[in-house]
């Protein structure tokens, strides 16, 4: 494997070891991927393996039509959600799938995260919308997913828990944070009145913002 392919299950092993950290899954339930570049192939988390104890080799990478291309482990369960994902949108390329509490509340409810606070608007496009329910590990449940997360960052899987999108994993990783945070405010929110919904022009600025202007450049 090339040197790209080395970097990418580094990057997943790395980020494994965050998302466990900070409690956005438990045990082994969650997955991540990542896009590699110019070789039309995924490298994703192996099916139901502790994160600190994934070893490079461990990680499956397959094409886009999910056949095995090197690695030890079988892929996660939901491989085909994650390149459904790739395959609709060219501008992914790290995928993470958590279960953080307060997204899943969410998602049991099956309610969006409205858009209400500036941060999430900012790094998601807008709301975080519910993707219509479909069984784990379906063909059908990466289609739902790819339909909500239309000009999103991230979309919340009915009954299941949150999928971030992203350029890399750093991006997709800081967007599953700030959602779980929203999702937070909102429950509490709902205890002072509810949170107060910005309008669709001022997403669409404050988007535009950080894409185009935010940071150092």
């Amino acid at each position: 494997m090339s040197l790209k392919h080395q970097m990418a299950r580094k990057e997943i092993i790395d980020t494994g070891l965050q998302i466990i950290e900070k409690a956005l899954v438990i045990g082994t339930l969650g997955n991540i991927s990542v896009r590699i570049e110019e070789d039309e192939l995924v490298a994703i988390t192996p099916s139901g393996m502790e994160y600190d104890k994934i070893k490079p080799e461990n990680i499956p990478i397959v094409d886009l039509e999910g056949n095995m291309i090197d690695g030890d482990a079988k892929p996660s369960m939901e491989l085909p959600l994650h390149l459904a994902i790739y395959k609709a949108r060219p501008d992914v390329f790290a995928i993470i799938h958590t279960h953080s509490t307060y997204c899943t509340a969410m998602a049991i409810a099956r309610k969006p995260i409205p858009a209400a606070s500036e941060d999430m608007v900012q790094i998601v496009g807008g709301n975080v919308r519910v993707a219509a329910y479909r069984l784990p590990g379906s063909e059908e449940l990466g289609d739902e997913a790819v339909k909500a997360l239309k000009d999103r960052t991230a979309v919340i899987l009915a009954n299941h828990g949150l999928l971030t999108a992203a350029s890399n994993l750093k991006e997709a990783l800081k967007v599953a944070y700030i959602c779980e945070k929203s999702a937070h405010a909102t429950l509490l929110a709902h205890m002072v009145g509810g949170p107060i919904e910005l309008s669709d022009e001022d997403c669409q600025i404050m988007r535009s913002y950080y894409l185009n202007e935010y940071g150092q450049r």
